[in-house]
C-alpha cells in the first residue's frame, strides 16, 4: 500500500429510516433562512406540503427532467435570487440534486446560466448552501462535487467545489416507491461508482475500503429490492451502499464505464444507470487485476469472472439492453471514437484507445 494519499469529505450526513422528518432541524443547524426546493414532477405534491410545514422554504421548482436541462438550472437560480435564498434543497434522484447543486452555484452571480455552462465566466466563488435528499439508491450525488447537466442534446459533466453539498439527508424509506426497473439501474450505477472509484488511476486506501463494502452490499441486496420493493432491510442496505459508493468515487472520479455512458445516453437515450450498466461487466473483465480480485473476495465472490457474470445476470433479469443490436443501428468506430476522447477514459487503469474500444464494442454486437 502506498503511504501518500489525500482524503476529504466535508458533507454532514444524516442517515436512517425516517430521518427526512428531521429536515427542519438540518436547516436550523445550517442556519438556513430561505431556501428553494428542487424536485421532479412526481414529488410536486409532497413538496407543496413540505413548504407549508417548513417556513424556510420560499419557492419550489418541480419540473426537473430525467436528463436535467440548463433551463431548469436557470429557473431555479432565478427563484433563488428573487426570494433572496441562502440555500437550495434538492430532493429526488441525481437529476434533482444536480439541478440544485448547479443552481446554488450560479445564483450568487448575475450572469446567464449559459455563460457559466460554456465556461465564458468562472463559477462564483461562494455558492448558496446545498442540501441533498436522495430518493433513489444510486447516484451518490449527495456527497460529490459533480453536476451533470444537459443543454438541449449537449450533456456536460462539471466538477467544481461550489457543487459540494453542505448536508445530505439519506432516508431509505424514501426509496420504497421506486420501480423495479429504476431500482436495478440505480443499483448498477452505484456498483459502477464503487468499482470505478476502486480501479481509477486516482484510487487510494480509504476510498478502496468504501468501494469494497458498497459492492458487497449491492451484490447481497439488489436482487431482493428489485423483486420486493417493500423490503426495508434491502432498501436500507442499498441506500447505504449508494452513499458509500458516492464517497468512494468523489475524489478518484469514475473511469471508462462512465466515459462510455455519455455517448450511449446522448445518442441512444439510455438512462444514465442503464448506460453505465451497458459496459460495466465488460470493464470488469478488461480491468481485472490482483486488486480487483481482492475486492471480489471481500465482497464474497470467487473473483472477477464471478463479478462480471453477476452484473450480466442483473441486467438480464431486469431486461436491460446488453447488446448493440438492442440499440438499433450503431456505427462502432464512431462510438469508440466518442468514448475514447471523453476525459474520464484517462482514469481507466487499462489504456483504452479507439482500437481497444472497438474491440470491446464488437464483442457486444
Amino acid at each position: 500500500m502506498g503511504n501518500d494519499f489525500f482524503y476529504a469529505q466535508p458533507v454532514k450526513i444524516w442517515f436512517g429510516d425516517g430521518c427526512f422528518e428531521r429536515l427542519g432541524e438540518v436547516l436550523d443547524e445550517l442556519k438556513v433562512r430561505r431556501a428553494v426546493l428542487v424536485c421532479g414532477r412526481h414529488f410536486a405534491g409532497e413538496a407543496q406540503l413540505l413548504k407549508e410545514k417548513l417556513p424556510a422554504i420560499c419557492a419550489i421548482f418541480s419540473a426537473v427532467e430525467p436528463n436535467p436541462q440548463l433551463s431548469g438550472v436557470a429557473e431555479t437560480a432565478r427563484l433563488a435570487r428573487d426570494c433572496q435564498a441562502d440555500a437550495v434543497i434538492g430532493i429526488g434522484g441525481g437529476s434533482a440534486m444536480d439541478t440544485a447543486k448547479y443552481a446554488a452555484a450560479i445564483a450568487p452571480g448575475d450572469a446567464e446560466a449559459e455563460q457559466y455552462y460554456h465556461g465564458a465566466l468562472p463559477l462564483p466563488e461562494k455558492a448558496l448552501s446545498i442540501i441533498c435528499v436522495p430518493t433513489t439508491a444510486g447516484t451518490g450525488s449527495e456527497v460529490t462535487q459533480v453536476s451533470v447537466i444537459s443543454n438541449g442534446s449537449e450533456k456536460r459533466t462539471t466538477n467544481h467545489p461550489s457543487f459540494m453539498p453542505k448536508a445530505a439527508v439519506v432516508d431509505p424509506l424514501l426509496t420504497l416507491s421506486v420501480s423495479p426497473y429504476t431500482t436495478m439501474i440505480t443499483g448498477l450505477d452505484a456498483m459502477a461508482h464503487a468499482l470505478e472509484g476502486c480501479w481509477s488511476r486516482n484510487h487510494q486506501p480509504i476510498t478502496d475500503l468504501l468501494a469494497a463494502e458498497a459492492v458487497r452490499l449491492i451484490l447481497e441486496n439488489l436482487d431482493t429490492a428489485y423483486r420486493d420493493g417493500a423490503a426495508k432491510e434491502a432498501r436500507a442496505a442499498l441506500s447505504y451502499a449508494s452513499l458509500l459508493a458516492g464517497l468512494s468515487f468523489a475524489l478518484p472520479k469514475t473511469a471508462g464505464c462512465h466515459a462510455c455512458s455519455y455517448p450511449l445516453s446522448e445518442n441512444w437515450h439510455l438512462p444514465h444507470g442503464e448506460a453505465c450498466a451497458f459496459t460495466l461487466d465488460s470493464f470488469v473483465r478488461i480491468n481485472a487485476d490482483d486488486r480487483l480480485e481482492t475486492l471480489c473476495r471481500k465482497a464474497g465472490l470467487s473473483g472477477t469472472k464471478a463479478l462480471a457474470d453477476r452484473i450480466r445476470a442483473f441486467k438480464q433479469e431486469a431486461g436491460l439492453k446488453t447488446r448493440l443490436a438492442d440499440l438499433g443501428e450503431v456505427d462502432i468506430p464512431a462510438l469508440a471514437s466518442a468514448c475514447a476522447v471523453h476525459p474520464l477514459m484517462q482514469n481507466n487503469p487499462v489504456r483504452m484507445d479507439e482500437a481497444a474500444l472497438e474491440k470491446m464494442f464488437e464483442a457486444l454486437a
